[in-house]
């Protein structure tokens, strides 16, 4: 079955690089000069940040539905993010090189199945994923630290 990862909107983050650090404090966000590569994935570029390069750390809600699954956590946005667009079937290298878990959902937004795997078995997984009609979307996070890489839709053709 067809899948299309999907990034998160530039629009969304670009006003926060306009803001002073006590104005990102206030909302829980913080600015970072980023030290070491791998290990900021911009959820916008789909990309690691370069060092040298200054990010946003923030608190972003990526399961806002209406079930015990609602939940947040931070995510990286590079100051120069160019808005990632992703094919259908492909899994973006920041993904790919790191270990992964996929999280599946139905309509009514409570996980039904779960798996950790290297990312550069993901893609099949999710295919896999998206045969079972149950499954709306699916949500990837990173293993380690556990954060929110992006959303999965099932792609209709």
């Amino acid at each position: 079955m067809d899948f299309q990862i999907k990034p998160l909107p530039l629009r969304a983050f670009a006003h926060l690089f306009d803001l002073s650090d006590e104005a990102l404090a206030e909302q829980n966000a913080v600015r970072q000069v980023v030290s070491s590569k791998p290990g900021t994935p911009c959820r916008v570029s789909m990309q690691d940040a370069e060092v040298g390069e200054t990010v946003i750390l923030l608190n972003y809600e990526h399961q806002p539905g209406s079930s015990p699954y609602k939940a947040s956590h931070g995510i990286f946005v590079r100051e120069n993010a160019a808005q990632a667009h992703i094919a259908t079937n492909e899994v973006p290298e920041v993904i790919r090189s790191r270990l992964v878990s996929l999280r599946c959902f139905d309509r009514d937004h409570m996980m039904i199945d779960a798996d950790v795997m290297p990312g550069d078995a993901l893609a099949d997984a999710i295919s896999r994923a998206f045969d079972d009609q149950t499954v709306a979307y699916a949500h990837i996070h990173n293993a380690k630290p556990g954060c929110f890489a992006a959303a999965v839709e099932r792609v209709v053709t």
